[in-house]
């Protein structure tokens, strides 16, 4: 009887411990949901908007991948936002230059990469700045314009939407081609066209290195080259100024920065 008992009473202790283990095998396995579910709350997946058709800021490979400064840079910046408590990934949409602005007004992309300079009309948010940028005329080698007077009443080439439209149309009597692709601008330049175009003093001097075309003395404009977002859209553009000022006191800024751009420093 003594040995029934104790059987008995084992059994009902084991299923007891048993019943015990399960419930906090569950509790456990609730908890590691809920902190799975809180992480990827937290996650945040962005798509940059990037007109692949500006080198050195942004441009093709062979194989159809984006390159360019812009891409490296944003390389850098998200990768030290992962390590610095950030959980965020991206991607790139390709799009051309003049709707960039609108795809971001409207939320169909969230950040505009795309070597912006500023212009106050776009109603967008600027980042802190992250390189200086000058708004130069390119011509043809053998052409008679010397001079940035020289570019009253002659037809010049812009890329549509960029501020270098804006300040050809502010030029005396100029006749403005506004095209969609830069690439195009200077095409149009080197068929004659256009008798000049105006673009960043970067992206000029990778096109005079082929001995086609030279970049008259002077700008006509400075300015620094930006990252955009939507307006109100403070948290996102908070978390990249960060980046951005992490990045522009790098020493990999220096290498960056002199890899794309030295020869038109």
């Amino acid at each position: 009887m003594k040995k029934m008992i104790l059987t008995v009473t084992s059994a009902v202790m084991a299923l007891s411990l048993a019943a015990c283990g399960s419930t906090q095998a569950a509790a456990s396995s609730s908890s590691d949901a809920s902190a799975s579910a809180s992480a990827s709350a937290a996650e945040q997946h962005l798509i940059l908007a990037i007109s692949p058709d500006y080198p050195p800021y942004d441009d093709l490979t062979t194989d159809g991948k984006v390159t360019g400064f812009d891409v490296d840079m944003a390389d850098w910046l998200f990768t030290w936002l992962n390590a610095n408590g950030y959980n965020v990934s991206y991607e790139w949409k390709q799009m051309s230059f003049d709707t960039i602005v609108s795809a971001v007004q409207t939320g169909q992309v969230d950040l505009g990469v795309a070597g912006f300079t500023y212009n106050a009309e776009r109603k967008v948010l600027f980042s802190n700045p992250y390189y200086t940028e000058y708004q130069v005329a390119m011509v043809p080698t053998d052409s008679a314009i010397t001079s940035l007077d020289d570019l009253k009443g002659k037809k010049i080439g812009v890329q549509m939407g960029t501020n270098a439209e804006k300040l050809a149309n502010q030029i005396e009597n100029a006749k403005v081609t506004s095209i969609e692709d830069n690439s195009i601008v200077v095409e149009t330049l080197k068929s004659g066209g256009v008798d000049a175009a105006i673009m960043g003093n970067a992206v000029a001097t990778k096109y005079a290195a082929t001995g086609d075309y030279k970049i008259l003395d002077g700008y006509l404009e400075k300015s620094g080259n930006y990252i955009i977002a939507a307006e109100g859209n403070t948290a996102v553009m908070d978390m990249m100024n960060k980046a951005i000022d992490a990045f522009t006191a790098s020493d990999d800024y220096k290498t960056m920065t002199t890899k794309w751009f030295s020869a038109a420093d």
